[in-house]
């Protein structure tokens, strides 16, 4: 099924989600990777204030390659999702309502999922470019050097995504697999 949801996400939009969904993402969502993680929960651990608001934000893994002239981001393909996975059971504790990311998730993920009543997002790895073309505005807002890996601020118009985790924790890579042996 086709949606189109605002972020950040409402509570009622991700109950609305399904595994197997396409969505088209209109709104703010952040990027942050290995790196970032890393440094957010050094700074949570310090007891410190993280540099953007979690509460219902996406979070996109993503490093984007430098701007072609007229363009706020270079190309913008998904990172691999498993490489946050020891961080973000914690940032989904925290408030964050969505991840777009690309490849498989660990239990610990899938249950924050599922507690939290979130979605993890992939896009299409590969498709870089492409993805790059629903991103209107990028602006790094934390962590500036940390280069490509800083964290920022997109705007996006029609971002395409697939939901493979949904709030009830069905997974589209498990429920595929056994849909193809079934067939």
């Amino acid at each position: 099924m086709d949606r189109h949801i605002k972020a950040p996400i409402s509570k009622e939009d991700v109950a609305s989600l399904r595994a197997g969904d396409y969505v088209y993402i209109t709104g703010t969502i952040y990027t942050a990777r290995d790196a970032a993680h890393k440094r957010m929960d050094e700074t949570l651990k310090r007891g410190e204030s993280l540099p953007i608001d979690l509460e219902n934000n996406i979070i996109y893994y993503m490093g984007p390659s430098p701007a072609r002239e007229g363009r706020p981001i270079g190309s913008a393909g998904p990172t691999t999702a498993s490489r946050m996975d020891k961080y973000a059971p914690t940032l989904l504790d925290l408030g964050l309502k969505g991840m777009i990311g690309k490849g498989k998730r660990s239990d610990a993920v899938k249950e924050a999922i599922v507690r939290n009543g979130a979605v993890y997002f992939a896009a299409v790895g590969g498709a870089g470019a492409l993805l790059s073309k629903s991103i209107l505005k990028s602006e790094v807002i934390a962590y500036d050097d940390l280069g490509t890996e800083a964290i920022r601020r997109l705007e996006v118009e029609n971002f395409p995504v697939i939901v493979v985790i949904d709030k009830e924790g069905n997974n589209l890579y498990e429920t595929a697999i056994q849909q193809f042996k079934n067939d």
